[in-house]
């Protein structure tokens, strides 16, 4: 038995394929041969159902693990993530920048979404995008991904996040309690939930600004149901000193 027994199912999935499967074991080795990539199984994924929810259940999970295996432990320890499907959409958020499109939440310029090599995450840095009320609440967040140059926006970073058991967090439970309305059309990105308009709920911290290098009033931050964040500010310039501090290090 080569696939975790955890991850065996006891059920068959559908498939329209008319094409013969490999076996769960065959598909395990060949994917942790490969050092889980995500574009294989983000490919493989969009071609056939059966291996779809075989990603789901499985290749997502170990992807997350070898990617972050520290944050994903700390999110586990509260049941977090143990459902089929959040590891696909949490898969998304540690490799994918989300940007901005045509119909997006957030008031700049069309930015595309892209795929980033590597990005960290942090805790700590959670913490500086809590209020004083709901600083207990666990929040992994990203380094802005920065897009420079975009028009009158000037520089643009976006950043995104995860919440540590969302249901039972002081954040949700402030967001209910001050009526905050859903937004009407857009969803996450990537669980394609709902989303909280954290700017509205009035809920964004200086601190934040502070740990993004962000003009004061410029952060847009939103929160889906299942806890994941997506949000844009506008960047503070380099002063002389940080620029040349740079290029020493290029």
């Amino acid at each position: 038995m080569l696939v975790p027994k955890q991850y065996r199912c006891t059920h068959s999935a559908s498939c329209i394929c008319i094409k013969g499967h490999l076996s769960e074991d065959a598909i395990y080795l060949v994917f942790r041969h490969l050092n889980w990539n995500p574009r294989s199984i983000a490919l493989m994924s969009c071609v056939c159902k059966w291996f779809d929810e075989i990603a789901k259940r499985i290749l997502w999970k170990e992807f997350c693990r070898s990617r972050a295996p520290k944050m994903m432990l700390d999110l586990q320890s509260c049941g977090s993530h143990s459902v089929d499907g959040s590891w696909k959409a949490l898969g998304k958020l540690l490799i994918y920048c989300s940007g901005f499109g045509h119909r997006g939440v957030f008031n700049i310029t069309h930015i595309p979404g892209h795929f980033v090599y590597r990005t960290r995450f942090s805790r700590t840095s959670g913490k500086s995008f809590l209020i004083p009320q709901c600083r207990t609440d666990d929040l992994y967040v990203s380094d802005p991904c920065e897009h420079l140059d975009q028009g009158d926006d000037g520089d643009v970073g976006f950043f995104r996040g995860v919440f540590k058991s969302f249901p039972i967090s002081s954040v949700r439970k402030m967001l209910i309690d001050r009526q905050v309305i859903l937004h009407p059309t857009e969803v996450c990105p990537y669980c394609k939930a709902k989303l909280w308009n954290m700017l509205q709920a009035k809920m964004i911290p200086r601190s934040a600004c502070i740990r993004l290098g962000a003009y004061d009033d410029s952060i847009e931050c939103y929160v889906c149901l299942n806890g994941h964040m997506v949000g844009a500010c506008t960047l503070l310039p380099l002063s002389d000193s940080e620029e040349a501090s740079d290029l020493e290090q290029c």
